[in-house]
C-alpha cells in the first residue's frame, strides 16, 4: 500500500514525497483512511516512533478549509520540544496547501508574540496544555470553532500531571467537535478521558496495549547501588558507537552522573527541571546534532523527545511509574529501527523487574557488567576496523612519505603495529587492568541472602545470614527524628518513605527502619 491509495490529496502527497517517505507506517495506514472518511471519535494506541503525527497531522491539514479563517483544530501535547516537532512536521506537510496557518504555543516563549501569530489567522494551534490554559484565559484563544481535538502522547500528559488542565481545555471546546486520541499506553486515567469525552471511538492497536516496540532488546544488569556508575561506563565503552540517553530518577542524579560522565572524558550532558528553557534548548540542539553521545536525563525532562537513531537507553534508576518504562525505552528502536535497553539493578529494587515484565509483555534478559578484557577486546576491534575502511589521502600525506618511511625503518612489521595499536589502546588497558567483577549473583537475590548497600561502602556478603533485612536493633544505621507523622497524611510508612525518597533525592535502599507516630516519625539511615 502507499500514501497515494490511502486517500490523500495531491498536495500532501507532494509534500511527503519531498520528505522522504515511501511507505505508510501500520499505524498510518490504519488511521488516515478513517480519519478521512468517517465522523468519529478515534483512539490510536501506538508506541514513539511509529508516525503517529502523519497519521492524525495529514488527514488533519487535508480537512482543514482554508477560506475560514478560525481556528479547526487543536493539537495538545505533553512537552515544549514535541510541541515544536509537531509544528514543524505540520508545516512541511502543510508546504503546498496554500492558506494553512499552524501556530505553537508552549511555555518558555514570549506569549505576546504567540498571541499576534494566533490573530494573525491561525487554522491549527499545537500547544502544551499550561500555556493553552493561560491564552484561554486571556481571551486569546477561543476554540468556539474547533471541529478537531488531538490528544498526542494522552500517557504522557497524564504522568506528568495535566489531567485537570486536559479536562478545563476539553470543556472549552464544542460538543460536535471529534476527537483524536494517539498513546503509547492506555493507563485507566487515559480510558476514563476517552470514556468522558469521547463518543463510541474507534480503536486502533499497533503491536500489543501497553507493550514496547518488538525491535527493542530489553535487558537488565545486577549491580549493587554503589557500582551502578562503574557498571554504566563499562557499557558505554563496550558500545564504541552507541547514542544514548541515561535516565535518573531524581534532578540532583541527574546532574550527578552528567557530570562525572564529563569529567571522565565522555560526550554527555544533563536535561532535567533545574536547567532554564535557554539551557534545555541547547542541551537539546547538540544531541541532535550528535554533538554529545550521552544525555543524562529525567524523565519530565526527556518527554517528547524525538531524536532519529539513539542506539541505547539506560535505566540508571527504574522509574516510578513502571508505565514510563515503556516510554523511555521507545526513545530507541524508531521507524523500525533496532535498539537496546538496559536496565541497572541494584538488589532491593529487583522485584521492580516483575512490574516491568508485565507491562510491556516481555521478559527481560539478565546480562552482565562487561569485563575490562571485554571491553579492551570491542575497543580494539572497532579500532582495527577504522583502520581498515580509513581512506588515504595518498595526494596530502605524499610530502611525508619519505620521512614517514625514514623515521620507522628500525621498526618490523609487527613491531610497528604494536606500537600504533599502544597509542590509542594504552588508555583502555589502564583503566580496566585491575577491573573486578561487580556483578551480583541472581541465585543470592532470590535465596535473599543480597541487599543493596547504596551508598554505604559495604558488600551485600555482609549481610549474609540475616535474610538480607536489617537486624531490629538497627546495628548499622544512625537514627533520625522527623517532626511529620500520621496527622500530616501520611496514612502507612510507605508514603513517608517515597515523600522522604522525593524531597531528598535519595534511594530507599539507603533508609532503614521507619517508626511512624501520630506527630513525627523516627528513621535509620
Amino acid at each position: 500500500m502507499t500514501f497515494k491509495d490511502l486517500g490523500l490529496s495531491n498536495e500532501l502527497l507532494k509534500a511527503i514525497t519531498e520528505m522522504g517517505f515511501e511507505q505508510p507506517s501500520e499505524i498510518q495506514e490504519k488511521s488516515i483512511p478513517t480519519l478521512l472518511e468517517t465522523e468519529k471519535d478515534y483512539v490510536g494506541l501506538a508506541q514513539t516512533g511509529t508516525g503517529k503525527t502523519a497519521a492524525f497531522g495529514l488527514p488533519m491539514i487535508q480537512q482543514i478549509d482554508t477560506d475560514y479563517r478560525a481556528i479547526q483544530a487543536l493539537i495538545l501535547c505533553p512537552t515544549r520540544e514535541l510541541c515544536i516537532q509537531i509544528t514543524k512536521e505540520m508545516t512541511q506537510y502543510a508546504k503546498y496547501k496554500q492558506g494553512v496557518s499552524i501556530v505553537a504555543v508552549y511555555g518558555g516563549a514570549s506569549i505576546s508574540d504567540q498571541i499576534r501569530a494566533i490573530k494573525n489567522g491561525a487554522n491549527i494551534i499545537v500547544g502544551t496544555p499550561g500555556r493553552t490554559i493561560d491564552l484561554i484565559d486571556r481571551k486569546a484563544l477561543k476554540f468556539d470553532s474547533v471541529s478537531k481535538v488531538v490528544l498526542d502522547e494522552a500517557d504522557e500528559m497524564l504522568n506528568m500531571g495535566f489531567k485537570e488542565d486536559i479536562n478545563l481545555i476539553l470543556k472549552s471546546t464544542p460538543a460536535f467537535k471529534r476527537t483524536w486520541l494517539f498513546s503509547a499506553t492506555m493507563p485507566k486515567e487515559v480510558e476514563k478521558i476517552a470514556n468522558t469525552y469521547m463518543e463510541d471511538p474507534f480503536k486502533v492497536v499497533v503491536g500489543i496495549k501497553n507493550s514496547s516496540a518488538e525491535n527493542i532488546e530489553h535487558k537488565f544488569c545486577l549491580v549493587n547501588g554503589r557500582d551502578k556508575y562503574f557498571a554504566l561506563r563499562r557499557f558505554i565503552d563496550h558500545y564504541p558507537g552507541l547514542f544514548g540517553i541515561v535516565f535518573c530518577r531524581t534532578r540532583r542524579d541527574t546532574q550527578e552522573v552528567a557530570e562525572k560522565l564529563m569529567n571522565d572524558g565522555y560526550n554527555a550532558d544533563a536535561l532535567h527541571g533545574d536547567l532554564s528553557q535557554g539551557q534545555r534548548d541547547a542541551v537539546m540542539g547538540k544531541f541532535r546534532n550528535k554533538t554529545i553521545q550521552l544525555l543524562v536525563a529525567t524523565d519530565v525532562a526527556a518527554r517528547g523527545i524525538d531524536v532519529d537513531d539513539i542506539t541505547h537507553i539506560f535505566h540508571y534508576d527504574l522509574p516510578d511509574e513502571i508505565e514510563s518504562y515503556t516510554h523511555r525505552s521507545g526513545r530507541t528502536a524508531r521507524a523500525g529501527k533496532s535498539g537496546i535497553s538496559i536496565a541497572l539493578i541494584s538488589p532491593t529494587k529487583s522485584s521492580k523487574i516483575k512490574l516491568v515484565e508485565k507491562q510491556i509483555g516481555k521478559k527481560l534478559d539478565l546480562v552482565k557488567a562487561p569485563s575490562g578484557q571485554d571491553i579492551c577486546g570491542m575497543q580494539l576491534m572497532k579500532m582495527i576496523n577504522n583502520v581498515k575502511e580509513v581512506k588515504v589521502n595518498e595526494k596530502g600525506i605524499a610530502p611525508f612519505v619519505a620521512q614517514i618511511h625514514e623515521s620507522l625503518a628500525e621498526y618490523s612489521k609487527e613491531e610497528l603495529i604494536e606500537r600504533f595499536v599502544s597509542v590509542e589502546f594504552n588508555l583502555f588497558l589502564k583503566s580496566y587492568e585491575k577491573a573486578s567483577d561487580i556483578n551480583i549473583d541472581p541465585s543470592r537475590i532470590r535465596q535473599g541472602r543480597d541487599r543493596d548497600d547504596e551508598g554505604s561502602g559495604r558488600r551485600g556478603r555482609d549481610n549474609e545470614g540475616r535474610g538480607g533485612r536489617r537486624s531490629s536493633g538497627e546495628e548499622s544505621a544512625n537514627r533520625v527524628f522527623i517532626n511529620v507523622g500520621k496527622m500530616d497524611g501520611f496514612e502507612n510508612k510507605g508514603q513517608l518513605l517515597g515523600f522522604i525518597c522525593n524531597q531528598a533525592g535519595i534511594d530507599g535502599g539507603s533508609v532503614g527502619k521507619i517508626d511512624l507516630f501520630d506527630s513525627f516519625a523516627f528513621m535509620g539511615v
